[in-house]
């Protein structure tokens, strides 16, 4: 039988390359547009694929019997967003506790039967999503270099995750978690690594005026949360048997899919930078 030659093969690492390229360009123009023309336009970004991250789970979490409802978790989602450009990180820790709140008053009507196992889910959900997005938004927060420190954690997630790909495709050999995310390797890690840390090193002194060593410390940091973020993922996935979260994003798979490191390395970014640059 003839192969089709009409549908892009997928990568060695498998995906379908052109179009993830173009979806992230796509994304990383959008990004850029908000933050530079009117930075409080950076918020709807953020909301518009943290309540598309939040719809993946909500479905993928209702196949294991889970009865999660959107009205909260939406509602919630798009106040933490709000509170934490508003009003920092204090604000979205109470737009936080509302929205569990929230979560479990609106649970109730659905009986006992399953509520812990429920609530659990919601407040998982709310913490891992909106919760982690939230620091992305308290990035942009400082009026002198808010986009910048936006800028500067996205390209220190982006250089580690194409670092790791090009390393782990052309040297990968021996796996990192074989029982967890089979392609993953040692390898790439390596040059996630160096690809992370060169951008944290290059972000910082270019584009905040910081110390190469601030840069450094960095990128070491982003690459450790990004693979956990992502390896984390990686083990929702299997738990509920499924290979991507959605098919949305041509070449990446869901929102989701793309979030899993930006959310775990938001926080830690944020830290670093609100300590180290001034």
């Amino acid at each position: 039988m003839g192969v089709d030659q009409s549908t892009p093969a997928p990568s060695r690492a498998g995906r379908n390359l052109p179009a993830a390229i173009a979806v992230g360009v796509g994304l990383g123009a959008v990004i850029l547009g908000s933050l530079f023309w009117q930075k409080v336009l950076f918020i709807f970004v953020v909301l518009a694929a943290v309540l598309v991250a939040v719809d993946e789970l909500i479905r993928v979490f209702r196949t294991s019997g889970a009865k999660l409802h959107r009205v909260p978790l939406f509602a919630g989602t798009a106040a933490m967003a709000i509170a934490a450009y508003f009003g920092g990180p204090l604000a979205l820790l109470v737009a936080m506790a509302l929205t569990v709140l929230a979560t479990i008053f609106w649970r109730m009507p659905d009986g006992s039967v399953g509520f812990v196992r429920d609530v659990t889910i919601g407040t998982f959900l709310i913490t891992y999503v909106p919760l982690l997005a939230g620091f992305a938004v308290l990035l942009v927060q400082p009026e002198h270099d808010g986009p910048e420190r936006v800028v500067t954690f996205f390209l220190v997630v982006v250089a580690s995750d194409v670092g790791g790909y090009v390393a782990g495709i052309l040297f990968g050999k021996h796996p990192m978690a074989p029982t967890i995310s089979p392609k993953k390797t040692w390898e790439g890690f390596a040059g996630s690594t160096i690809a992370c840390i060169g951008a944290g090193i290059g972000s910082v002194v270019w584009l905040l005026d910081g110390h190469w060593w601030v840069g450094a410390i960095v990128g070491v940091v982003a690459v450790l949360t990004a693979t956990v973020g992502d390896l984390a993922e990686s083990m929702i996935k299997r738990d509920l048997g499924i290979k991507d979260m959605s098919n949305l994003l041509p070449g990446h798979g869901g929102v989701m899919d793309r979030l899993d490191s930006l959310l775990a390395t938001a926080p830690a970014v944020w830290l670093l930078l609100h300590l180290l640059v001034t």
